[in-house]
This record gives structure tokens, sequence and C-alpha cells, in this order.
């Protein structure tokens, strides 16, 4: 592949620890760059800003995934067979086959047992003096309702959150992140290989639907252990992400926390916000079938541009003041689950779980604040947060 040296550079590793740790600086390095950036140590075009990285998420036919949306041959290679790394028919097919239990409908099926949940889980949480926001809050109630959609068996789920931050982290360049999370990425496959060959899932759940499907002649049996862990792990990782990080930016900003308290209303726009400024994904990669143009600058056919989700959400061409945690901003636009054929299906979900765990932490939870210094997860994909130590002050009275 020839490079266009008239594209600018950038040799900083965004995923060296420390980038990991903090982007948002090489974010707006790049994004003031230009439109597409050649990353020399990850030989990719960086993506990063707004327009353009919305232009290349609903242009499927330019830039596809089923070359694998990693930006290591390795896991693009192991990823063959998921519906993240399929493109047209093929996906829509993969995608048909649970689309039935993420449907609108089929959450509001969902919502009381959710939200009874969250009751509980947050009743639970206002037993202790000082909570971890990351296990007692956000990982808790994902950890109670996905596993049964997705029918893991019980006997499987100690090591969930292990593996699924594995598999997402694997996705990354060839790096010690991805290196270190290949184990464990390849145990998880390994299980759900032995679930689908003991026919383990629960009655009635999506990895029902998925041998089912096997069964019918709808997809091959071999491709049945990576649709498990296409949908188990990100509906984990995403949700434990949005919650903490709506967690940690009220305990930040208190004067939003009580703005939520006083209308409840505000909670799905307070959830996109949360989405925006703190994207639970960073980046996915895709492949250019052709040559093609992004923003006036010129791209081979064959090329790997990577789309930084995380840095087009706070790119200050689409978003005013956009380091600012404003939840009466409309931040209905942002990508931070993704767009066109490949945003994310489990985002309802991910939505109707942070927003039951907000409306019952509002109507207990004068306020939230923090009770010692964070720990961010070292993740080459997902940014989410690994300890949040807090302190919940309760109402005196409680909210209706």
């Amino acid at each position: 592949m020839a490079i266009n040296t008239a594209i600018p550079q950038y040799r900083h590793d965004i995923y060296s620890t420390d980038a990991i740790l903090d982007p948002y600086p090489h974010y707006a390095e790049l994004r003031a760059l230009g439109p597409a950036v050649w990353l020399p140590r990850h030989r990719a075009y960086a993506i990063s800003r707004y327009a353009d990285c919305k232009a290349v998420l609903l242009d499927d036919e330019t830039f596809i995934s089923g070359d694998g949306v990693a930006l290591n041959p390795i896991a693009n290679r192991i990823g063959r067979g998921t519906t993240l790394s399929s493109d047209g028919d093929e996906h829509a097919n993969k995608r048909s086959i649970i689309a039935h239990r993420l449907t609108p409908r089929a959450l509001r099926s969902m919502t009381d047992t959710v939200e009874r949940l969250a009751e509980q889980v947050v009743e639970s949480a206002m037993t202790k003096p000082l909570v971890d926001g990351v296990g007692d809050l956000a990982s808790a109630l994902p950890l109670s309702v996905v596993p049964d959609l997705v029918g893991w068996p019980v006997e499987g789920r100690d090591d969930l959150l292990r593996w699924a931050g594995a598999t997402f982290d694997s996705l990354g360049p060839i790096n010690k992140h991805s290196i270190g999370a290949t184990k464990a990425a390849v145990e998880m496959l390994a299980f759900s290989r032995r679930v689908v060959r003991d026919r383990t899932v629960l009655d009635g759940s999506m990895g029902h639907d998925i041998l089912a499907a096997a069964d019918e002649g709808r997809i091959e049996i071999s491709q049945c252990p990576a649709l498990m862990v296409d949908y188990l792990a990100p509906s984990l990782d995403t949700t434990i992400g949005a919650i903490s990080s709506a967690l940690y930016l009220f305990a930040q900003h208190p004067d939003q926390w009580q703005a939520l308290r006083k209308n409840l209303d505000l909670i799905p726009n307070a959830i996109n916000e949360v989405v925006r400024i703190q994207s639970p994904l960073r980046a996915f990669s895709r492949r250019t079938s052709r040559e093609t143009v992004i923003a006036g600058t010129a791209i081979p056919a064959r090329a790997r541009v990577l789309v930084l989700y995380a840095s087009a959400n706070r790119d200050h061409r689409e978003w005013h003041d956009p380091d600012t945690f404003d939840i009466t901003r409309d931040a209905a636009r942002q990508l931070g689950f993704g767009s066109g054929t490949h945003g994310c299906a489990g985002q309802g979900l991910a939505r109707l779980e942070t927003r039951a765990i907000l409306r019952a932490l509002a109507r207990r939870v004068e306020r939230i604040e923090s009770a010692g210094t964070p720990k961010w997860s070292v993740n080459n994909i997902i940014h989410r947060l690994e300890h949040l130590p807090l302190e919940l002050v309760p109402t005196k009275g409680t909210l209706p």
C-alpha cells in the first residue's frame, strides 16, 4: 500500500499506557493535524474529527469491517465470523438472529425486572459507609442481567469480567496490553465452544436462538461460539463503563447531580452526555475497499483507518465547550455507541440499565462524593474505571 506523503503524521503511540490513561491531549493534536493522520507505529490513518468519523461509519461499503476491526492481524483472524467483523448480507443475517431480543418492545418487557434489580443493587450499596462505584454499582446490575439474556451457564460466570475486558484489549495493536490479554480472550472463546458443543445455554435465551439458527441452517455451527461472545463481552464492558463514568462525573460535578435529582426527565439526556464525554469505546478500525477521499484527503484502497469515537465526541467543531460535562446539552448525536450498520446493537439495554441505576440513586442519594483516588483500567479499546471509591450521602426523604 502506497503512503500519501502529503498526509500529516503523528509518531506518538496513542496506545501506550500513559496515552490510554490520558488520551485526550493526543486526540486534540490529531484533530488539529487534519482529517486523516498517518500513524506510522500502527500503519493506519487516524480519523479523529466528528464529521469525518460519522461519514466513515455510515459508508460501510467503502469502509468495511469484514477484514476485522482490530489493529493487529492475529485478532482480526480470530474475530472472523463475528457480527463485529462482517459486512453486508452476512452481517445482517447474523444480527437478525438476536435482533428481536434487543428491540424497544423486547426491552420494555424487561424494564420492570431491570428496575427491580437496580433498586436491589442500590439498596445494598446504601448499607455500606463507602462503596466501590465499579464493583458495588456499575458491575452489579449488568452481571445480573446480561448473562441470563445471553444464556451463559451459571458455572461459567466467575471469569466473565476478566474475559470480556481481555477480549476487547486484544483488539488493539500488538503491544504488551493485547499480548497480555490474549490468553484470557482465548479462554473465553474456548469456554464458549464448550457451551455450544454441550448445548448448556439457558433455555429461551439469546444463546438458545443462536443454536436454533445453526440447527435451521441459517448459520454454521462453527460460528456459534464467536456469536455468543460477540454480544456478551460488549454488553458487559460498555454498560459498566457508562454507569461507572456517570458516577465519577456526578461526584466531580455535584451541581449536575442536583439538576438531575430535581428533574429525572433529564436522565436519558444525561446518559448521552456521559457517553459523549467519557466514551466507553475508544476506537475501532476499518479497511478501505477502494480508493476514497476523507474531507479532501486521498486514502488508498486496502488502507486501515482508525475511527476514534472518543475523539469525535470531544471535537470543538461539533460541540460547544466539549470538555465540559453538561447534562442539559443535546448530546443525542454522540458516537459513543457507534453509528450506522455497525452501531451497537445492545445500546438500548445499556441505556435501560444505566437509567435504572441513576433513577434508583437519585431517589435515595443526596450527594455522590469521592472517597479516594479513582483507578482507570488500562485497556486498548475499553475506556472505563477499574475502581471508584465513593460515599453515597443519603437523602432525608425519598423522591417520588
